[in-house]
């Protein structure tokens, strides 16, 4: 059962025709077979999942119906998980105590998931590649000399490669989205805030220290199918535990249960990126399929919010978050190196340092500008349904570490700097609208080819709803050919 669904292992599992043990001893199977190829599963914790595989079976045996009893999975290295390290990535934190798991994994252990471990991830989560001094560097499963994505990179592999049905990860600037494109699988970026955060901060920050919601960041499912990212947003939806004293979480259904009552705007062009022949063709094979559903689909809209803006406000955002993680020595150097700074200074080092120390009043305007944003997108969903648009520029990329300042990715021959990726991740994340990463075949290229559906902020069903009816009229994930045997 290594590439069945989380779904299909759950129908298995509840009528005896597999235990959990056979499936833990499965997935533990492959990963000992593939896994020196791939490097995704770079904490274990076998012991304790087959003891947990052992009591979903006797819990099952019992009667007992719960969402995920006894399907295994791995989470994202950055989250906690009581008794296993948690690192970021960063040398010298291999040591230091966990003693309590993060919400989500909390909540997946109650739905009775499995847990084998954890999945590698790129330095403090900062890059579209998966690497690190600690644990090494991940291949994706597709084709080993190139990056799975980043920064749950390790997540995708694990998925690709049939290791395990479900994962857990984390996005602030595509590090969902990003991996599930480059190794062909599902990923859901939920609404900002629906699923909580606490215990998904760097190694050594308290549980209690850090805001269950940080800005623009948020957690969400992986899967091989957008069926198990719904089964899965329901089990790791609703407020934190504060919160929880007054709220409960009420998500409406998708606004439509039929592709042809989607009304979707398609985006193949972004005023501040460019996009590969590769993906734009992959993108018109698809547009043309779905037409042919009788979806209602245009490629512009004069009610589509300002690109360039969403960008550049997310950038002043991203970047008040990242220098509010300085340590406080770093913090003060940059904000003296600042003041001594000429206003008319423009020197691309100048224009860096002052956007680090975004001070709270310039973090106030870029939010006034977020707020007014995202009241342009509550008029445009009224009239669309969808926006659907790339993930990144280009299909999975070949591995490069240089410093990622002076990185460049080849786009038909054209050299494109590295960051220009985050102009098609800015547009969800900047109004913490949910997005769903989806499978639409292999480019010209061979490498897998996703699309991110944006759907209308917290009507997280409609874009996963969209995703699996692509799924069951086009087809969805496929097997790496490399380890698509048992």
């Amino acid at each position: 059962m290594s590439f069945s669904t989380a779904r299909d292992m759950i129908a298995a599992l509840q009528s005896r025709e597999v235990s959990a043990v056979e499936l833990f001893e499965d997935a533990v199977a492959r990963i000992e077979r593939y896994d020196g190829q791939i490097n995704a599963v770079v904490i274990r914790d076998f012991e304790r999942a087959r003891h947990a595989a052992k009591e979903a079976d006797d819990a099952l045996g019992r009667g007992e119906r719960r969402p995920l009893l006894g399907v295994p999975m791995t989470v994202k290295e950055s989250f906690n998980v009581a008794g296993l390290p948690k690192t970021w990535g960063v040398p010298g934190t291999e040591n230091l105590e966990v003693t309590e798991d993060a919400v989500a994994v909390r909540r997946l252990k109650q739905a009775g998931a499995v847990i084998l471990g954890k999945t590698n991830v790129p330095t403090m989560l900062n890059d579209w590649q998966t690497y690190n001094r600690i644990y090494g560097v991940t291949n994706n499963p597709w084709d080993l000399t190139r990056t799975p994505g980043g920064s749950s990179g390790g997540s995708a592999a694990a998925l690709a490669a049939g290791f395990v049905p479900l994962e857990l990860g984390s996005d602030i600037g595509g590090s969902l989205r990003v991996p599930a494109h480059c190794c062909g699988i599902y990923a859901h970026k939920p609404t900002h805030g629906l699923i909580p955060m606490r215990g998904m901060a760097p190694p050594g920050i308290p549980m209690l220290s850090v805001s269950a919601d940080p800005d623009l960041a948020v957690v969400g499912p992986m899967a091989r199918s957008a069926g198990d990212l719904a089964l899965a947003l329901d089990v790791l939806a609703g407020p934190d535990d504060m919160q929880a004293t007054g709220y409960r979480l009420d998500l409406p259904p998708s606004r439509h249960t039929r592709l042809a009552d989607f009304r979707v705007l398609m985006l193949e062009d972004h005023p501040d990126a460019t996009l590969s022949n590769d993906v734009r063709s992959a993108m018109q094979r698809f547009r043309k399929r779905l037409e042919g559903t009788g979806c209602v689909v245009a490629t512009g809209s004069a009610l589509l919010p300002d690109l360039s803006l969403i960008l550049r406000t997310f950038g002043q955002l991203l970047l008040s978050f990242s220098g509010a993680g300085l340590p406080l020595e770093e913090y003060r150097s940059l904000q003296g190196l600042v003041a001594g700074l000429s206003s008319d200074d423009t020197s691309p080092a100048a224009v860096e340092l002052r956007n680090v120390v975004l001070g709270h009043r310039d973090w106030i305007d870029a939010d006034r500008t977020r707020v007014a944003q995202m009241h342009r997108w509550r008029q445009f969903f009224r009239e669309w349904d969808l926006v659907v648009c790339p993930v990144l520029t280009v299909a999975a990329f070949v591995h490069d570490h240089a410093d990622m300042r002076s990185r460049h990715i080849e786009v038909d021959g054209k050299r494109v700097a590295y960051t220009e990726q985050a102009a098609w991740q800015s547009l969800a994340n900047m109004a913490g609208l949910p997005a769903t990463t989806f499978p639409i075949g292999l480019g010209d290229s061979g490498l897998p080819i996703g699309l991110q559906a944006i759907g209308p902020y917290l009507e997280d069903r409609t874009p996963i709803a969209f995703a699996n009816l692509v799924e069951r009229e086009f087809g969805g994930f496929m097997p790496p050919p490399a380890f698509s045997g048992p």
